[in-house]
């Protein structure tokens, strides 16, 4: 047995976590891509599992790229290169409540789109941006580029410092009936209607402007953006129909 000063040192000196055996809390902590039993019960799904790339596949590809994506430490990562193209769900998802974490590492960029069909002719939807913000440029706060916006079309209403390059985020996209929220962090950033005259205006000054149905819900698959920089994802998980608020 320890001597009692010998342990009141321990203490004091703040080295006893050294000695004790982590909580469950902190166990739990380093877990990724598994649900607990409440979230299977209330309709939550894994979309990937951390170990395989099963239910995904790349844009207008039958199988899975054979470069530049890649399963790394419980991660969908893609490499520093570009190569291997954007990667999509098997599955189509209309109203759904999508969970997902994700880092970038230095000047990288990326994206997660919804509503993606592959009769357009390329992989246009809408885009939850994913960027290094500072690296890039993207400061402002009716900048339509930055971390978390509608790429292109929409700016933040919230804004919601993303964590820097290799640490890890927390975003969330919501697709209620008519109602779409974007989240980052815990924190709601931007709330817009499909089909309402305010977002076909802010369409018409965008990218998308000529896109048939853009701005419009309907089943499509979900998209990681290969956009030639390093990207990591995980927990990724969906549950349909998204609860309304």
């Amino acid at each position: 047995m320890m001597h009692r000063k010998f342990l009141r040192f321990l203490w004091t000196s703040g080295l006893t976590a050294a000695l004790l055996p982590l909580r469950a809390a902190d166990a739990t902590t380093t877990t990724h891509n598994q649900l607990a039993e409440a979230e299977r019960a209330a309709g939550w799904r894994l979309l990937f599992d951390g170990q395989t790339t099963a239910g995904w596949r790349g844009f207008k590809k039958p199988g899975f790229p054979d470069r530049g994506w890649l399963v790394e430490e419980g991660c969908l990562k893609h490499g520093a290169r570009a190569g291997g193209g954007d990667i999509i769900t098997e599955a189509t998802f209309d109203e759904f409540d999508f969970q997902f974490e994700w880092r970038i590492g230095q000047r990288a960029n990326s994206g997660v789109k919804y509503f993606i069909t592959e009769s357009r002719g390329g992989p246009v939807g809408h885009e939850y941006q994913v960027i290094d913000d500072v690296a890039q440029g993207y400061r402002l706060a009716g900048d339509k580029h930055r971390t978390g916006t509608f790429y292109d079309v929409l700016p933040l209403q919230a804004l919601a410092e993303p964590k820097p390059p290799g640490a890890f985020n927390q975003s969330r996209i919501v697709v209620a009936d008519q109602r779409v929220e974007h989240w980052l962090n815990g924190a709601k950033i931007l709330e817009y209607e499909l089909n309402s005259d305010a977002l076909r205006a802010a369409i018409d000054k965008s990218k998308f402007k000529d896109v048939p149905g853009f701005g419009t819900r309907f089943k499509g698959h979900l998209l990681l953006q290969d956009h030639g920089g390093e990207v990591w994802y995980r927990n990724l998980k969906i549950r349909t129909p998204a609860p309304s608020s």
